[in-house]
């Protein structure tokens, strides 16, 4: 039995009569009401900023929220929504424009960005509706409550999400925000934090998810690994029964989160994904780290957490809890700054921060809440420095290339090029794939160990690459996701054939090197 769980505007003429409709208040233009700055993943591939800059404008219906996304000169026009009262079926209706693609009974976030949505006042609560960002970038929810959204039963939105993002989502800041739900699957709720078709580069941080079924995905299906750099610090998971969350394929980063009641199974990394998991505090809880329900492994990386009362189920054929004794299966470098709490004085400092409605109060890295710097401090352990480009990791790896001298293949190549130009060092010479998605691979005769790979795009066809997937050849194994070229880790791994293999592209991938290292 399953235990309870519980803009800058179109003209000032047209911008007031559409606010006197729906109830929005305008404001002067202003700085994004947000306080502080993003972190984590969402600091990388040109940070999240929401509506930074922008016109400020009060709403106090789903409908205003609409209409002020639909009043923007364009669907690009920075705007940050202030949100006070709760927003429900009845308040959400679908709001027309250029700027906007909406719907009722749900608060859609579709087609658009820089947008910043917070609560303010005497709150913002949404009730039985969720948030949907699909095909969205630079967005920051901030600030507010979202509680008892439904995929079956009435009234329904969202598919049962409170905030889900689907479909090439860049950059999304989730921050100070309470999802909750008050049962599972059989009273009709889905997941709080769902991530799934090329969603990337977000991170959720001070946010309290309670008493659900499931706590979040990252992927919808074991060969949907299109999802990847996410971040989840100073949040509390309370009274879930699985997915905290569910990660399949990509990187993800959990540090200094309060894990309590977890009934099921937790961090679930599976289909190659690789989870650094640091500074955590998991509490009366079951398999809280581990690849669960499936034999499509995934890794971790484990330092400083804590484990009170935790229990471990016995391993099996789709069952490989990392307890009792959790212990590190894998390497995950991480790109921004910042900065860990003692695992020890997680439940405190998350009781005091965590959630809607706590002022915004941060942790200053000594386990004391504070108002939130414009941005993070670094991090006592030093990670590499932000890229000033999209990368899908780390810096370029150091060494000797294994790729010069191989041997080389792939799928169906474009005319007049060649495999081996991603292996002779000429970065004048590339392969192609015949269409827009295809792979590449390097083999040797013996089995040769790899760590890290580069990709580099040849001159003039730079960010063409977008989704793609690195596969132990041997095997076929899913050793890495992402999006972009560049650096990329992967598990170190004995192999004699290593394949790049894209499956998403802007304009015609042309891969200049395949570089292959040991590390």
């Amino acid at each position: 039995m399953r235990r309870p769980v519980a803009l800058r505007l179109h003209a000032a003429m047209a911008t007031l009569a559409l606010a006197a409709a729906t109830g929005v208040v305008l404001s002067m233009p202003q700085a994004s009401a947000a306080t502080g700055g993003a972190t984590g993943y969402a600091t990388q591939n040109g940070g999240t900023t929401g509506g930074a800059g922008g016109q400020t404008v009060r709403a106090t219906t789903g409908t205003a929220i609409h209409a002020a996304l639909c009043s923007r000169a364009s669907s690009s026009t920075p705007i940050t929504i202030e949100v006070e009262g709760t927003i429900n079926h009845a308040n959400t209706a679908k709001v027309s424009g250029s700027s906007c693609n909406t719907a009722a009974g749900v608060i859609e976030l579709k087609q658009i960005s820089n947008v910043t949505l917070v609560g303010v006042g005497s709150g913002a609560v949404f009730d039985q509706l969720g948030i949907h960002i699909r095909e969205s970038s630079n967005i920051i929810i901030q600030n507010v409550t979202v509680r008892n959204v439904k995929k079956s039963g009435s009234p329904i939105s969202n598919g049962g999400d409170a905030i889900g993002m689907e479909s090439d989502v860049r950059n999304v800041w989730v921050d100070h925000t309470t999802l909750e739900a008050s049962g599972g699957e059989s009273e009709g709720y889905d997941g709080l934090f769902d991530m799934k078709d090329n969603t990337q580069y977000v991170t959720l941080s001070y946010s309290v998810l309670r008493n659900s079924g499931r706590g979040g995905l990252v992927g919808s299906s074991e060969t949907e690994l299109s999802n990847s750099f996410i971040t989840y610090h100073h949040n509390l998971y309370e009274n879930i029964d699985s997915r905290a969350p569910l990660l399949r394929g990509g990187i993800a980063h959990m540090y200094d989160n309060h894990y309590l009641r977890i009934n099921e199974s937790g961090i679930n990394s599976r289909a190659g994904a690789r989870a650094k998991v640091d500074n955590n505090y998991f509490e009366d809880s079951k398999d809280v780290l581990g690849t669960f329900y499936t034999d499509a492994a995934g890794y971790w990386q484990v330092g400083g957490n804590i484990f009170d009362n935790v229990t471990w189920s016995a391993r099996g054929s789709e069952n490989n809890p990392a307890g009792p004794d959790p212990q590190s299966n894998t390497t995950v470098t991480i790109p921004y700054a910042f900065t860990l709490d003692s695992a020890a004085c997680v439940p405190d400092i998350v009781g005091r921060t965590a959630g809607a409605g706590k002022g915004l109060l941060v942790s200053n890295g000594s386990c004391s809440p504070q108002t939130p710097n414009p941005t993070p401090t670094a991090t006592s352990t030093s990670p590499t420095p932000a890229p000033t480009t999209p990368t899908p990791g780390p810096t370029a790896p150091g060494g000797t290339n294994l790729s010069i001298g191989a041997g080389a293949d792939g799928s169906s190549k474009a005319d007049g090029t060649s495999y081996g130009n991603v292996r002779d060092g000429d970065l004048g010479t590339y392969w192609s794939p015949a269409g827009p998605t295809g792979s590449v691979s390097v083999k040797w005769g013996s089995a040769t160990t790899v760590s890290a790979i580069t990709v580099r795009e040849a001159a003039g066809s730079a960010g063409a690459i977008g989704a793609w997937r690195v596969l132990n050849g041997d095997t076929g194994a899913v050793l890495a996701s992402g999006s972009g070229a560049g650096a990329i880790a992967v598990p170190r791994t004995a192999l004699k054939k290593i394949t790049f293999e894209i499956v998403g592209s802007t304009g015609t991938p042309r891969v200049a090197e395949f570089e292959t290292y040991a590390g």
